[in-house]
């Protein structure tokens, strides 16, 4: 079947998931495929923060214990939650600090170099930020980076192969961190089979959720991960820069995380003030300091919202809108210089779509002018991220027909070829 406007709409009426949408501030005449750098704000999400505001306005400081719910057991209250999405134990997830603060958190517990074991597998293709905190240990701990980190190789300089990581696993490896899913080329990688190789070789296993965490499910403590960590501002839509989480399986509860800190002692015993750091007995003593309300607040709403949709309903309706983008991408820019990135295997899918071409740039900045607002990544690639909870397959046919007409009518010519300050 040919991917026509009559379709979309046909899909659009028989969305379970449509009544969505109005719960999200769609900004005025844009179609917005750039949930997987920013979701949109839904209601929900506002009402929550509304909440906690006007609590800070009435209670002041009796805001941490007597505020419907209490603020001062939020990062717990919103991990158990959270473990749902992500197929965790409620005790083995919370709320905290931001990914990379907590990828150096968790890294730095879990990563034990002795004798020759002292390996830590990675790959470059991961977002910058983890190859830049994974380098930044090593180097702490008086090891050459150069000697410890092992990159896997890609292929194709898009994704990466689960067989050359499985390669790359022997008994001199400690610590195996990589992603769920590929930033760039939407690529998702099989973690359970990835965390078995490491555990066969005595190693322990990590993973990156930022681009998997709330539009596909997990089965975290099944699949026996080690640890997690991923943002709450992408496909969870809880605001730029909101809390971020992490998750520490059952196993490694007892374990001193590497960074104390005060709001990671047991909470009947935190306002003893004690000298002696006493962890909370699960994942929260992998917090360091006070819960930062106003940035986690819209959080609560968001994961509501989320769970109410159903994390699985919500993956089988990003496999068939990007299925579908694909089939435009297809049927409508052939011949137009694009190539398609991200692997057409549902299994092997997030839930993006990266189109790479030489004019990468110029054409997301036509594209963004035209009234869609897509992702560019350098050098060369245009992703566009349909978000299941807001957004409509019309938009998605539109958009594709407005990215047609910018490649017939060569509009993006009239645009620069430097990347923007802030991509």
């Amino acid at each position: 079947m040919q991917p026509t406007l009559a379709q979309a709409h046909q899909l659009d009426a028989a969305d379970p998931l449509a009544g969505f949408r109005e719960r999200f501030y769609i900004p005025e005449g844009v179609i917005y495929l750039d949930g997987n750098s920013l979701g949109l704000l839904s209601r929900d999400a506002e009402a929550s923060l509304l909440r906690v505001l006007e609590e800070w306005k009435r209670l002041a400081v009796d805001g941490w214990t007597r505020a419907q719910p209490a603020w001062f057991e939020t990062g717990e209250r919103l991990g158990a939650a959270m473990a749902e999405v992500v197929g965790a134990e409620a005790e083995e997830v919370v709320v905290t600090g931001s990914t990379t603060v907590n990828l150096h958190h968790l890294v730095r517990t879990f990563y034990r170099p002795e004798g020759r074991r002292r390996v830590i597998v990675a790959d470059r293709l991961n977002f910058p930020s983890d190859q830049y905190a994974l380098e930044a240990i090593v180097a702490e701990r008086g090891l050459d980076p150069a000697a410890v980190l092992r990159w896997v190789p890609s292929r194709d300089g898009r994704t990466i192969a689960e067989e050359d990581v499985e390669a790359a696993l022997d008994e001199d490896v400690a610590l195996l961190v990589l992603p769920s899913v590929y930033y760039v080329s939407g690529q998702l990688v099989d973690v359970a089979r990835l965390t078995r190789a490491a555990h066969r070789v005595g190693a322990l296993a990590g993973f990156d959720l930022c681009h998997s965490a709330g539009v596909l499910p997990h089965r975290l403590h099944e699949w026996e991960v080690d640890f997690a960590f991923w943002c709450t501002y992408k496909y969870l839509n809880a605001g730029p820069g909101a809390t971020a989480a992490l998750y520490v399986h059952r196993r490694h509860f007892g374990r001193r995380p590497a960074l104390a800190g005060w709001w990671g002692v047991r909470k009947d015993r935190q306002f003893d003030m004690q000298s002696e750091f006493l962890p909370a007995p699960h994942a929260g003593a992998w917090q360091i300091g006070t819960v930062p309300m106003l940035s986690t607040a819209p959080l609560e709403g968001s994961l509501r919202l989320l769970r109410e949709a159903g994390v699985d309903r919500v993956r089988e309706k990003s496999l068939k809108q990007t299925e579908y983008l694909l089939a435009l991408v297809d049927e409508h820019l052939g011949g137009c210089g694009f190539e398609i990135v991200t692997p057409r295997e549902p299994q092997r899918r997030g839930g993006h779509v990266a189109l790479a071409h030489p004019q990468a740039v110029r054409i997301a900045k036509a594209l963004k002018a035209a009234g869609v607002v897509p992702d560019f990544r350098a050098p060369d690639v245009l992703r566009l991220a349909p978000s299941p909870l807001y957004t409509a397959y019309r938009e998605i046919w539109e958009a594709v027909a407005r990215l047609r007409e910018i490649m017939m009518s060569e509009a993006w010519r009239g645009y620069p070829g430097e990347r923007d300050a802030v991509a």
